[in-house]
């Protein structure tokens, strides 16, 4: 029977998992009270550093509920990447906004430079708000996804917010666990650093809750309304009065029952996923074709996804023939995702000189990197990409 790796697993310990889950079910807290919820949020900002955290129904509803709290709306345009899963750039819409999408640097998050440049040859401002000149529409925001746990260069995009008036968005549901290890924002974590920043626990993040999310901020008020608007909007939640459109974007307190668990064990799988990382760096390195993408030196990356660039000149077969012979031996195997500018419903919307997202798209290759990879799995993913060598 053929070895089956997957790509990103779950990574849980049973016990004190079924600990939490029977006392929500014996207690009959399992929607969106009770205690896990509470004790979730105040672990995941004492980690992350910040006063206060939001637990969300996904980082999908959170990215969502934020932008709407930041003043997103019909006719407006927010800045976005290309390069990201979907779900960064679907709660735009939702708004009636347009996303803008910008390029990715070597890092594959957003090119700041491109950033800069949009904002200053394409747009201008009036009346303290960045319009398209273009299309004439206001510019609210912007969202930056820190990709597969490396981070964006923050230290530029801040500076680029405040010069033009932009509200920043971290998109940090890849990457909760990194931080800057120097520079202007040593010490802090992804997600912490612009007006509000959202993590996910789906199930193949580097935590999981199944599903949920989180919203941080050092702003109150923000995190204040988000809260409201993810359990309808009660003005006066006794007598069910609502003022506003809410949402049913609570947290689960089952949910929070595994986040509880899983946060105390992130350092952990943090390190278990660098030394995996480090295992194949030293291996691919001898292997004439393939790169195993770094991540930033600046950072403590989670490590999250393993990034393999491609060759095809050198190794003798493109990302996808490479990708078709890893799967056919049970080795689970993703490209990197369709980029969000050629998409069907996004192909009418702006997209500023895309140069090295399409470069990264057709070679990059996520090999498997779960928290409880081990390394024998490691050894053979290794085996299997000397052996397709051409």
């Amino acid at each position: 029977m053929k070895r089956s790796i997957g790509l990103s697993i779950p990574n849980l310990e049973v016990e004190p998992i079924l600990n939490n889950l029977r006392e929500c079910l014996e207690s009959g807290w399992v929607s969106t009270g009770g205690k896990f919820i509470g004790e979730f949020e105040e672990k995941m900002a004492k980690y992350v550093g910040v006063s206060e955290a939001v637990g969300i129904q996904s980082g999908t509803a959170g990215l969502h509920t934020v932008l709407r709290v930041m003043g997103v709306k019909p006719g407006d345009e927010v800045i976005a990447p290309t390069l990201t899963f979907i779900a960064a750039v679907n709660p735009i819409t939702y708004l009636g906004a347009k996303p803008v999408f910008i390029d990715c640097d070597d890092s594959l998050c957003m090119d700041p430079k491109k950033i800069r440049e949009f904002c200053e040859k394409q747009c201008e401002m009036r009346e303290g708000i960045l319009h398209n000149k273009k299309t004439n529409r206001p510019i609210r925001a912007l969202v930056v996804v820190h990709v597969f746990g490396n981070m964006a260069n923050m230290d530029a995009i801040i500076e680029i917010g405040e010069e033009f008036n932009l509200q920043i968005l971290e998109d940090a549901t890849e990457a909760l666990g990194t931080y800057y290890t120097s520079g202007k924002y040593k010490g802090k974590y992804a997600g912490t650093i612009g007006d509000a920043g959202v993590y996910s626990f789906n199930a193949n993040k580097i935590i999981t809750t199944g599903g949920g999310g989180m919203v941080v901020s050092n702003n109150k008020k923000l995190l204040d309304k988000v809260r409201f608007l993810s359990v309808q909007a009660k003005t006066d939640p006794l007598y069910f009065i609502h003022d506003e459109i809410g949402y049913n974007y609570r947290m689960l307190n089952l949910q929070a029952a595994l986040g509880t668990d899983q946060i105390d064990r992130l350092e952990s799988f943090i390190e278990t996923k660098i030394k995996n990382f480090n295992k194949y760096k030293k291996a691919i390195e001898t292997i004439d074709g393939l790169e195993l993408l770094p991540f930033n030196e600046d950072i403590r990356a989670n490590h999250w996804f393993y990034s393999v660039v491609v060759d095809k000149e050198k190794y003798g077969l493109n990302k996808d023939e490479l990708l078709q012979k890893l799967v056919e031996e049970n080795i689970q195997t993703r490209p990197i995702w369709g980029l969000i500018h050629e998409q069907k419903p996004f192909v009418e919307n702006e997209a500023y000189k895309m140069e090295k997202a399409n470069y990264y798209h057709d070679r990059i290759l996520n090999i498997p990197c779960s928290s409880n990879l081990i390394e024998e799995d490691v050894d053979y993913v290794i085996k299997k990409l000397r052996e397709f060598k051409r």
